[in-house]
């Protein structure tokens, strides 16, 4: 217990540059908000360099086995922090200089928090504390662009998130009441010879909040409005980086149940019908969108799909953790990289106003080649890697038909991928990218940062895709029981 707060070392750096941008936006003038977001950029490197140190110990649980520290937390803190500085660096036009600078750095660590503590939590009572400092921060975020459709979409983020977190908190409950106790630890022996009908109950009511979280079938309904409605920085962040805590969480539960009794339920079964659903309306509504923010939000619910293959075989097939794993890390970078595209063209908002994109900015076209080839699956991105990795142990995990499915689904996306791609290498120029300057170029395009951050979210797919692989089989050991 001494070494505890040591070892959540990461947690606690995230938490006080919270803090302290807090703080620095309340004391300092509008004009200088610049340096709160020094101080997050500190606080997450500060987690990263702490997350990085702690890798390959031996996996064991603090505070009473309520909190795992092991290569699954230190791999997620990593992939956050990597998430969200990327998020920092594509919103520094959208946000610098603007009123709610600060607050938004705030909001963006606090919700980084509660995602790596939703990765790491080994109790039932420390889940819903950390879905709820995952979520809460999700709606003060979607609603800073203060408009219409920022409004539609936060009210629906919202009463979906309170409906869901109202499920997960009498699932956490009733599971409790069943079991006597709260930890993963205890819940497979606890609830072995329990009723199978509560459980199954307590259990649904859970997953329920997660898949809110995780932007999955049927709590899916507030992403596009989300991704479309919202800021570029808080529509790349909703859609990204909570999810990674929520699918290592619904694993870790899905992991902790018995296997033998009454209560021995076929939950891949379920989790797999959920994935399945998942990918095939996320790809089927995504097909006639024109708006690419929009797009990446069907885009984003249809990839939950394919990361909840290796969820379905939780405790089945050795390798699923490392799998969604490597998955989540090229994901994160794929679709992150993909919205900073949008974040440095915001006057583009139909896929047709990409026309001529190759021939104004290479470099953004590049990025987003890369990106929206590497959501597809192909090589040699990382998300090429972890569709192979979540496709090879669902099918050892005994879920063949899932895997045609997704195989189908993946085909099927490269449709509305290619809708994007297409006009972006076309010769002719769209009109509205020859206005504004006598260089033909929008001066509102093209910004600094969030160029350079969608260069560096395609270098890190390639990088993951061609290096990272080998080392996907040494992530995931689990918390010592």
């Amino acid at each position: 217990m001494g070494k505890a707060p040591l070892e959540l070392l990461p947690e606690i750096c995230l938490l006080l540059g919270a803090l302290a941008t807090l703080l620095l936006g309340s004391f300092l003038p509008r004009q200088r908000q610049g340096v709160a977001r020094l101080v997050a950029v500190v606080a997450l490197v500060a987690c990263a360099v702490t997350g990085a140190l702690a890798l390959g110990g031996p996996a064991h649980t603090v505070y009473a086995h309520t909190y795992a520290v092991d290569d699954a937390t230190g791999a997620v803190r990593l992939v956050v922090v990597v998430a969200t500085l990327l998020v920092l660096a594509l919103s520094a036009g959208e946000v610098s200089g603007t009123p709610r600078e600060s607050e938004t750095y705030c909001l963006l660590l606090l919700s980084a928090l509660g995602t790596v503590v939703l990765a790491g939590a080994d109790d039932l009572l420390v889940l819903a504390v950390a879905f709820l400092l995952a979520s809460v921060p999700l709606y003060g975020l979607i609603g800073t662009a203060r408009t219409g459709a920022a409004a539609e979409a936060v009210l629906k983020t919202y009463l979906l998130g309170a409906l869901t977190n109202v499920l997960l908190l009498l699932g956490v409950a009733l599971l409790a009441a069943l079991a006597g106790a709260t930890t993963h630890a205890d819940l497979a022996g606890a609830l072995a010879g329990a009723p199978a009908a509560p459980v199954a109950v307590g259990v649904v009511a859970v997953l329920a909040g997660l898949l809110f979280k995780a932007g999955a079938v049927p709590a899916h309904a507030w992403v596009p409005d989300a991704a479309q409605g919202a800021s570029a920085t808080a529509a790349a962040f909703a859609t990204t980086v909570p999810k990674i805590g929520a699918l290592v969480a619904a694993y870790r539960l899905l992991d902790a149940l018995p296997r033998s009794g009454p209560a021995a339920l076929d939950w891949p079964l379920l989790v797999a019908v959920l994935a399945a659903a998942s990918m095939t309306l996320g790809n089927l509504a995504a097909f006639g969108q024109d708006d690419p923010r929009r797009l990446l939000g069907w885009s984003t619910v249809s990839q939950v799909g394919y990361l909840l293959m290796p969820v379905a075989v939780a405790g089945r097939a050795g390798s699923a953790l490392p799998a969604l794993l490597l998955y989540v890390a090229g994901y994160a970078v794929s679709n992150l990289g993909a919205f900073a595209v949008t974040a440095a063209l915001p006057g583009r908002r139909t896929l047709a106003s990409y026309r001529g994109l190759a021939r104004r900015r290479p470099v953004l076209a590049g990025a987003l080649l890369v990106c929206l080839l590497g959501l597809v699956g192909t090589p040699p991105t990382a998300v090429f890697a972890g569709k192979v990795a979540a496709f090879t142990v669902a099918w050892d995990g005994g879920l063949a038909w899932l895997v045609v499915v997704a195989a189908l689904n993946t085909v099927a996306s490269l449709f509305y991928y290619l809708r994007w791609i297409a006009p972006v290498f076309r010769t002719e120029a769209h009109p509205a990218a020859d206005a504004g300057s006598p260089a033909g170029a929008d001066p509102r395009e093209g910004a600094g940062p969030a160029r350079g951050s969608a260069l560096v979210a395609a270098v890190l797919a390639l990088v993951l895709g061609v290096v990272l692989v080998p080392l996907a089989g040494l992530l995931g050991s689990p918390p010592v029981r």
